[in-house]
This record gives C-alpha cells, sequence and structure tokens, in this order.
C-alpha cells in the first residue's frame, strides 16, 4: 500500500483527488460525447480506460498523454487530453513541448478532412487553443511555482544553517572571553590567597595558625584545579572531568570539616553508579549548601544524608537556623545555579525550612538504566 501511495507523495487526499478527476472525466465524456461516431464499438471502452489511465497521470503524465490522444480516433472528447496535458506541464516543465507536439499531430490526424472548411478551421484554433494550450500554460505556472518554492525553500534552510553557525561562533566566542575573564582574574586572585596562606604556614606563630594557613592553602589548590577543569569545559578543550563522582564527597566533607564545620555525611552502601552529569550535579549541590550553611548558619551542624530508593537518588542536606549568619558576601546565584544543574540532569530540587528550625535542601535524580 505505501508502494502505491508513493505515486501521490504517501498522501490520500491526492489519491482522492485523483480518483474523483478520473471518475468524473468518464462521466463527463461519457455524458457528452456521441458513441455513434466513429467507432461505437469502441467508444465506451476508450472513454473508461482513457479515464482510468488518469490515475497514473502523476507517475507517467507523457505515458497518460499518449494514452488520451491514442483514444481520439474511438470518439473520445478531448477533458482526458486536457488533464494529461496539464499533468505533463507540471511535471515536466518546459518538455510540455513535445507533449504539445504529440497532442497538435493527435488531433490533426482526426481533423484533417474538416479543415477545408474555414468555420471548421477557426473552430479548430479555438478548440486547441482553450483545451491544449491553455491546461500547457496551466500546468506550466504550477511548475514554476513549484520550483520556485523549493528554491525559496532552500534559501529559508539556508539562512538558517547560517544563523544557527553565526550563533555558535558567537557563543563560542563568548565563551573564550568568559574563560579569559576568569582566568586573568579568579585565577589570578585563589593564586594569591593560596600562596599568602603557604607563605604563613611556613611563618606561623603556634600550630593552630598553621593549620588553619594550611587549609586554607589546600582548599585555594583545589579551587584553582576545579576552575582549570571549568576553563577547559569553556574553552571546549577537555570534557568536563571535574569531581562528578559520589566518592569525592568524603573528600568535599573532609575539606569542610578542616575548616571547623561540624558536618555529618551518610552515603548509601554500595554507591551507586550514576551518569557523570547526575554525579556533577550531586557534588555541586552538596557542596554549594554547606557553603550557604557556612555562611548563614556558622557553627551549625550539617547533615548530609544521599539514599537510593527505586530509580531514584536523593540528595538531603540540612542544617539548623541560627539568628546570625555570616558577613561573608555572597553571589547572589548560588541557589539559582543549583537549581538550573540540577534540571540539565533531569532532577528536581527543593530548599526551604522544614518547620522545626532547621533548612533543608532536597534534591532527587533519576538513576534508572534509560538514564
Amino acid at each position: 500500500m505505501k508502494r502505491w501511495l508513493s505515486w501521490w507523495d504517501g498522501r490520500v487526499v491526492l489519491l482522492a483527488l485523483d480518483v474523483a478527476v478520473a471518475a468524473a472525466v468518464i462521466v463527463v465524456t461519457l455524458a457528452g460525447g456521441d458513441p455513434r461516431d466513429p467507432h461505437p464499438a469502441l467508444y465506451v471502452p476508450a472513454v473508461v480506460f482513457s479515464g482510468v489511465a488518469l490515475l497514473a497521470r502523476r507517475r507517467w503524465p507523457f505515458l497518460v498523454l499518449l494514452v488520451a490522444v491514442g483514444c481520439m480516433p474511438a470518439g473520445v472528447t478531448l477533458l482526458p487530453l486536457m488533464v494529461a496535458q496539464y499533468s505533463v506541464a507540471v511535471r515536466h516543465g518546459v518538455s510540455v513541448v513535445t507533449g504539445l507536439a504529440v497532442v497538435v499531430a493527435g488531433i490533426a490526424g482526426n481533423v484533417v478532412p474538416v479543415l477545408r472548411d474555414p468555420a471548421s478551421f477557426t473552430l479548430i484554433v479555438i478548440v486547441l487553443g482553450f483545451f491544449v494550450l491553455g491546461p500547457a500554460l496551466a500546468g506550466l505556472w504550477m511548475h514554476q511555482r513549484a520550483a520556485l518554492l523549493g528554491v525559496l525553500r532552500d534559501r529559508a534552510d539556508e539562512a538558517e544553517r547560517t544563523r544557527t553557525l553565526l550563533a555558535d561562533q558567537a557563543v563560542f566566542a563568548e565563551r573564550r572571553r568568559i574563560a579569559r575573564e576568569m582566568h586573568d582574574v579568579v585565577a589570578h586572585r585563589v593564586t594569591a590567597v593560596a600562596l599568602q596562606a603557604g607563605a604563613l604556614s611556613l611563618r606561623a606563630p603556634d600550630e593552630k595558625t598553621e593549620q588553619a594557613a594550611e587549609t586554607i592553602r589546600a582548599t585555594s589548590a583545589v579551587a584553582l584545579d576545579e576552575l582549570r577543569g571549568i576553563l577547559r569545559v569553556l574553552r571546549d578543550d577537555a570534557p568536563d572531568a571535574g569531581p562528578g563522582v559520589l566518592a569525592s564527597l568524603e573528600d568535599l566533607v573532609a575539606e569542610v570539616a578542616a575548616t571547623g564545620a561540624r558536618v555529618e555525611l551518610t552515603l548509601p552502601d554500595p554507591l551507586p553508579a550514576v551518569p557523570d552529569q547526575v554525579g556533577r550535579a550531586v557534588y555541586r549541590v552538596v557542596q554549594e549548601s554547606l557553603t550557604n550553611a557556612g555562611k548563614h548558619a556558622p557553627h551549625a551542624a550539617v547533615d548530609v544524608r544521599l539514599a537510593v530508593t527505586g530509580d531514584r537518588l536523593a540528595v538531603e542536606v540540612t542544617n539548623r537556623l541560627t539568628p546570625h549568619g555570616s558577613a561573608v558576601p555572597g553571589s547572589g546565584y548560588g541557589l539559582v545555579g543549583m537549581r538550573e544543574r540540577v534540571e540539565l540532569a533531569g532532577g528536581d530540587l527543593r530548599t526551604g525550612p522544614t518547620g522545626d528550625g532547621r533548612f533543608q535542601v532536597l534534591a532527587a535524580f533519576p538513576v534508572g538504566e534509560g538514564q
């Protein structure tokens, strides 16, 4: 069925249209013709054959045209010929000249006996102009219209591809600009902090100061390593190889605990296998939550829990609310960026007070086999 519908571009509507046209041609031809002249025995079969042949006019228009011309000696009217001539012009364009020659030759062979009559000659010229040239011109117009639409469609597609390419180039250039700014500003400042902390640890007056300076230096070194990973992503130099594995959460909690914070981490055993994007999102949620807890609820205990339920991985970070937060300034985009990262990984995020004096960050991610 699909193979036959390919004649009509796979559209049942076009098939129904051609069936209706063929039926109308047969009915009108039978009603308007004269079966007594010249071959009454062949008249009805010729009418039906020429009408049914119109079903193939989209696939073989020239063949249908030859059938229409060949049926004319049996007394078939010019109606099948008009439809066939139009189809040839639509399908082949200027090649319709060949079809015109075939039609004119066929008609001339049937009307030569009456060409001596001026009135008949004039009538024949009118008939040729209306029933032959008219359909040909209409078909040529449709052919050119389809060609023009095709050219315009190709130009529109090319323009869309060009716009997409330019947009990609603009995004790539902007990412490189951001990478340069981050390298020149952020990396320089963090490097300065790491160097000063290292120098302080060497000249520390007591062991406690030395430990604090060493923690600052180690944290700065980790920040620089993560910053290099971000810069590689922005420059497309390498895939994001950030701390996307769940096992690295233990190191993250240990770094935060080294600053004096009270953090308790609970991980499922064994750790679930998650996609890299989910792993990075989980890491960033915990990291941002610990940072926010340190700023807004300093010295409050923080509970970090990961649990797997069915095909969902839940990440929960809670801490006790305190009346006074830290004076450390923030970017103002922590929760926004956290939500964006979670949603990009296919998860959902809820944040806010729990009603029992605690603040909760709860993220859930799909970890099924299809992820």
